[in-house]
């Protein structure tokens, strides 16, 4: 009875040693296949139809919408709007949120304020960033028109054309997530051991030479997280310009469209034009964009970091 009783806990400790890993783990799977997976493959399906719903039936139409898609000059004005804005705002928010955390990784009186100062726009409402930016940036009587009267500059309509939007709603990005890549940067910056910078500091290293030379190789990896990240949100862009107006025409970003991006015109397609087909084609097409600009930008940190 005895024998019989060990071996059958050694059956179920191999069992549980087999099958516990899995039912762990088992949860995240099953969540990512019904809200991640099978939106994703029906999404596949849909931009191979002209599905919508003012149409009683739906015909399978092959790769018509991209067809349609690639000679489409609203898309293709979407697609310039997206890239521009993502470097405006992406490029200057990371080179912020460095500077940032390395003035915040040093002995400073009142270091605690600091820190706890630059997360605050993380936690501020979107609607509301907007909103007070969009009284920045207001043509008659904005703050950012005021300060430049001071110097002798006309009051600009930065909803008016291209660039001057552009540069309004990555001013908006910025503020609002250079805090948020600043506290990754300060985190790893911190688990960096103090003896590689007194060792340089002996040596006669300046401290920008050992930000350059020590800091920046061993912060890669985390710079390729946020630069992967702040990809993934630049080309997603969506609330921020989409606040920036108002309006039932608030997905067309603007009067000719001026800072409308990828994704509210995949918004005005679907709810506006009823194409829901043809949004299927536009989201995918967004979606290898996003992977093909991550692996771009993962291969350039990785090479800048391994030439320091």
């Amino acid at each position: 009875m005895q024998g019989a009783g060990r071996r059958r806990r050694a059956r179920l400790a191999r069992l549980d040693l087999k099958v516990s890993p899995y039912a762990y783990v088992a949860p995240f799977f099953i969540l990512f296949a019904i809200f991640g997976l099978y939106p994703f493959l029906y999404t596949i399906w849909i931009s191979l139809t002209n599905e919508s719903p003012i149409n009683p039936e739906t015909d399978f139409v092959g790769v018509d919408n991209y067809t349609r898609l690639f000679g489409d000059d609203r898309f293709w004005a979407a697609v310039v709007n997206t890239f521009g804005m993502f470097v405006l705002a992406t490029v200057p928010q990371l080179l912020m949120a460095l500077v940032l955390a390395s003035w915040l990784n040093r002995r400073l009186r009142g270091l605690t304020f600091f820190r706890m100062s630059i997360a605050m726009p993380i936690v501020t409402s979107t609607a509301v960033v907007a909103l007070v930016f969009g009284m920045f940036f207001a043509r008659d009587y904005g703050l950012i028109n005021g300060i430049l009267g001071n110097f002798g500059v006309d009051p600009i309509n930065w909803r008016a054309s291209q660039w001057t939007s552009w540069l309004a709603i990555s001013a908006m990005v910025d503020w609002r997530w250079t805090g948020y890549n600043a506290l990754i940067y300060l985190a790893a910056m911190q688990a960096i051991p103090r003896d590689i910078y007194e060792a340089a500091e002996i040596d006669g290293a300046s401290r920008v030479r050992q930000f350059w030379r020590i800091t920046i190789p061993l912060l890669t990896p985390t710079i390729i997280f946020t630069v992967i990240i702040s990809t993934i949100g630049g080309l997603q862009l969506f609330t921020e310009p989409l606040m920036f107006t108002s309006g039932s025409g608030a997905l067309s970003g603007g009067t000719t469209g001026q800072y409308q991006t990828i994704t509210m015109y995949l918004v005005q397609t679907m709810r506006t034009f009823n194409q829901w087909g043809y949004a299927g084609a536009i989201s995918l097409v967004l979606f290898l964009m996003i992977v093909l600009v991550s692996a771009i930008n993962f291969l350039l940190v990785r090479r800048l970091g391994s030439d320091r």
